[in-house]
C-alpha cells in the first residue's frame, strides 16, 4: 500500500527549537581554527540565523511536490514522486546520502521533470522518485539491517510498485554506492546509473600510482588528507551510533555543528565557508529535517550497518560518472567495478552537487541518459 504524505511539523516543535537555541551552553574555544573542528564563533553566527529562519516557507516548498510513504521489507519508506507531463519521460530514482536529505533535490526536480520550462529539451524529461534513505528524514522508525544492498533492493521494489518497468538510478554520497547496486540487483529494468560525490579512498592496485596524472595525484593527496584527519565522524557513527546521538538529539546546536563541519569539508574547496557554496537557508532546511525527525541515531546507524558489509559492485549496467573537485575518483580504478560509458570532470562544485552546482549536475545527468534512453 502507498499512502499520501505531507510534512507538518507541529508548532510546539518549532517553539521548542527556538527555546533551545536561546539557552545554548557554548563550549570553550580551542586555539586555532577549523583544523580542530567548527569554530564557536561560526556556529554562533549560523545558530543566530536559525532563530529567524522560516521553516514554514521551506516546509511549504517541499510540500509542493507529491510525497508518499510505503512499507518495504518491514521499513517505512518516505519518498517524493514527481511525474513529468512528457509522455516519454524516463523514470529516475535519486538517492541522497548523509548528512543529506530529499531537500537537497529541490533545485533539480523542476528541470529534471519539466526541462522545457527551464529552456531544455522536453525529450530529456524524467519522472523523479526521491526516497528518504531508511533512518533519514521521514523514513522512520528504523528497523535493523539496512545496509547499502538492502536499500538498493528496496528501491527496485519501490520502482516496481510504482509500475516502472524501465528506469535509471542516480545518486551522490550514499547514492554513489546504492545507485550502482540498484543496477546490480535489478539489471533487467535499470537502463543506466549516474553517480557523483563519492568519498571512498580509491582502491589502488600495484602500478596505479606510477600512471597517475597530475590532477589524479592531487585528488589522491586530498583523499589521503581526508583519511588522516576527516573520518572521525565515520568512526563514531560506524562503531557507536547510539552514543553519539545523545549529544545530537538533545542539542540542536550539536546537530548543527555536526553537519556544518561536513559542509565545510566537502563543499567546493575554492569556497571558504559553507554558505559560500550552498545557500545557508537551504543548508538549515537540511539540518532542520534531521532535528525535527530526531534521526541523528538512525541516520548514523547506516555507517554501523555498512562497516563490515562486504558487498561489492560488479561491472554491469552502463554507468556515467560526474567528478567534482572533492571527489577522489580515478577512472581506470573505477572501471574495474563499473561499466563506464560516460565520464565528466568539473573545475568547480563539490560533494553536494545538487545543492552547489545544480545546473552542472542536471546537464550531466541529461547527457548521460541520452546514451541509454
Amino acid at each position: 500500500m502507498i499512502s499520501d504524505f505531507r510534512i507538518a511539523v507541529p508548532d510546539a516543535e518549532l517553539l521548542d527549537l527556538r527555546e533551545r537555541l536561546e539557552r545554548i551552553r557554548w563550549p570553550r574555544q580551542l586555539p586555532g581554527g577549523w583544523e580542530r573542528g567548527v569554530p564557536v564563533s561560526y556556529v554562533q553566527r549560523v545558530a543566530e540565523r536559525w532563530t529567524t529562519y522560516d521553516w514554514r516557507a521551506w516546509e511549504a516548498r517541499l510540500n509542493e511536490y507529491p510525497q508518499y510513504t510505503t512499507e518495504i521489507d518491514g521499513q517505512t519508506i518516505h519518498f517524493l514522486h514527481v511525474r513529468s507531463a512528457e509522455p516519454d519521460a524516463l523514470p529516475l530514482v535519486l538517492t541522497h546520502g548523509w548528512p543529506g536529505s530529499v531537500a537537497e533535490f529541490l533545485d533539480v526536480l523542476g528541470p529534471l521533470t519539466d526541462p522545457a520550462a527551464y529552456g531544455g529539451d522536453p525529450r530529456d524529461a524524467f519522472h523523479v522518485v526521491a526516497p528518504s534513505v531508511p533512518g533519514h528524514g521521514f523514513s522512520v522508525p528504523l528497523t535493523s539491517g539496512w545496509n547499502h544492498e538492502r536499500i538498493a533492493r528496496a528501491w527496485a521494489e519501490l520502482m516496481r510498485r510504482l509500475g516502472y518497468e524501465r528506469y535509471g538510478a542516480q545518486g551522490g554520497d550514499t547514492g554513489s554506492v546504492v545507485s550502482p547496486l540498484v543496477g546490480q540487483v535489478d539489471p533487467a529494468h535499470v537502463v543506466g546509473v549516474h553517480i557523483n560525490g563519492g568519498l571512498a579512498y580509491p582502491a589502488l592496485e600495484p602500478g596505479d600510482r606510477s600512471a597517475l596524472t597530475a590532477v589524479e595525484r592531487e585528488r589522491l593527496a586530498a583523499a589521503e588528507r581526508l583519511r588522516a584527519v576527516g573520518t572521525g565522524y565515520a568512526d563514531l557513527q560506524g562503531t557507536r551510533p547510539q552514543t553519539v546521538s545523545f549529544a545530537l538529539s538533545d542539542s540542536p546546536v550539536g546537530q548543527l555543528a555536526w553537519i556544518l563541519e561536513k559542509f565545510w569539508e566537502w563543499t567546493d574547496p575554492a569556497r571558504e565557508l559553507p554558505e559560500d557554496a550552498v545557500d545557508l537557508d537551504h543548508l538549515l532546511t537540511d539540518v532542520s529535517i534531521y532535528w525535527f525527525t530526531n534521526t541523528s541515531a538512525t541516520s548514523a546507524n547506516l555507517y554501523y550497518e555498512n562497516r563490515s558489509d562486504a558487498t561489492e559492485v560488479r561491472p554491469g549496467v552502463p554507468t556515467g560518472v560526474a567528478v567534482f573537485p572533492t571527489d577522489p575518483a580515478i577512472r581506470r580504478v573505477l572501471e574495474r567495478r563499473h561499466h563506464i560509458i560516460h565520464w565528466s570532470e568539473f573545475p568547480r562544485g563539490g560533494h553536494f552537487a545538487a545543492l552547489e552546482t545544480p545546473n552542472l549536475l542536471i546537464n550531466d545527468i541529461r547527457t548521460f541518459f541520452h546514451l541509454v534512453r
